[in-house]
């Protein structure tokens, strides 16, 4: 069967929407396998990374750094 008589028989018109269809779907395609490869690639980025031993510096709590201020009196202004 040839292409050209495949678009013979098709309506005027139906030939180039058939073309631009099977343009997206093959970006479309594309676009998949570049993901999946990337993806691939990231996770093996991730299971090389090392992790770091011993305590991480954290924020302290209050009762490490000695807890809240007092509280305010009316007659103090507020902090700039």
């Amino acid at each position: 069967m040839d292409v050209l008589d495949f678009s013979a028989k098709l309506p005027q018109g139906w030939y180039q929407i058939f073309v631009v269809i099977g343009a997206i779907l093959a970006v479309a395609f594309l676009v998949f396998l570049w993901a999946v490869v990337f993806h691939k690639r990231g996770l093996k980025q991730r299971r090389r990374r090392r992790h770091r031993r011993g305590k991480l510096s954290v924020n302290p709590t209050l009762a490490e750094s000695g807890g809240l201020p007092p509280v305010r009196g009316d007659d103090n202004p507020p902090a700039p």
